[in-house]
């Protein structure tokens, strides 16, 4: 019949919109994918927010188990995946996407504010943004984000550095993400990344609580930044008016 791709926005709930909402509150099933990122709201509150029953759907149901699950329902019932953010920020859910139209499936999106486009608060132009790189929580021999931090150098842009997470414990912190890269410039000592590195460190964007901290690496590696979701960014080169905004969050 027909998938529906919903993006829940940054926060809670609250933050779908008004046709997201509709569609929910007329589907057969709802998924609720909850290994990319995270909402701030129980799956009870959402339930009664919804008025649907929740189905939580982690990494093995998304990419292992999908033609069982979400894509079986989809083929005869109106189905529903909610994605934080949006929904294709994540590569994993074009993976679905591409899956679902093989199968002869109907695919709707409905998009929201990501962590992309929010990112702007910041005061660092998006446009400006280099390729954006994950740092993994296991990541003893991992370079791949350290070499796009240097890729993007060259280039004068801008490197945003999304942390991974494995709900409900564990998340990495711009801390953890800091030391990962102060750990890499000791092993290839190329001045890519020291503690005198100019970075922004983002807590919960687009939360009521939501914290900005601009300054060094040694400095930011001493914040508290509080609960998850973090983030940081290392700036390229500034225009005036972007380190005008960024002066705001020192």
């Amino acid at each position: 019949m027909v998938l529906f791709f919903i993006g829940l926005g940054l926060h809670d709930e609250k933050d779908i919109s008004v046709k997201g909402l509709d569609i929910v509150k007329h589907a057969d099933v709802v998924y609720l994918e909850n290994y990319t990122s995270v909402i701030d709201a129980t799956k009870e509150r959402l339930e009664n927010f919804f008025g649907k029953e929740i189905i939580l759907a982690g990494r093995e149901t998304v990419e292992q188990r999908a033609e069982e699950t979400i894509l079986k329902d989809a083929i005869s019932r109106k189905t529903v995946l909610l994605v934080m953010g949006d929904p294709f920020v994540a590569t994993t859910h074009a993976d679905l996407f591409l899956r679902a139209r093989k199968l002869g499936i109907k695919v709707e999106v409905v998009h929201n504010a990501s962590i992309v486009s929010a990112i702007g608060i910041t005061g660092l132009q998006v446009y400006k943004f280099g390729k954006v790189a994950s740092i993994p929580l296991q990541n003893d021999d991992v370079e791949t984000p350290y070499d796009i931090l240097a890729q993007n150098q060259k280039l004068g842009l801008h490197t945003l550095f999304l942390l991974d997470l494995q709900p409900p414990e564990r998340f990495m912190t711009v801390a953890d993400a800091i030391r990962y890269l102060l750990k890499t410039e000791m092993k290839r000592n190329e001045k890519v990344f020291t503690e005198k590195t100019r970075c922004v460190g983002v807590a919960r964007l687009g939360y009521p609580s939501q914290l900005i901290k601009y300054g060094v690496a040694k400095e930011l590696l001493k914040a508290d930044f509080g609960k998850p979701v973090h983030c940081l960014i290392v700036p390229g080169r500034l225009h005036f008016m972007e380190e005008e905004m960024l002066a705001v969050w020192k």
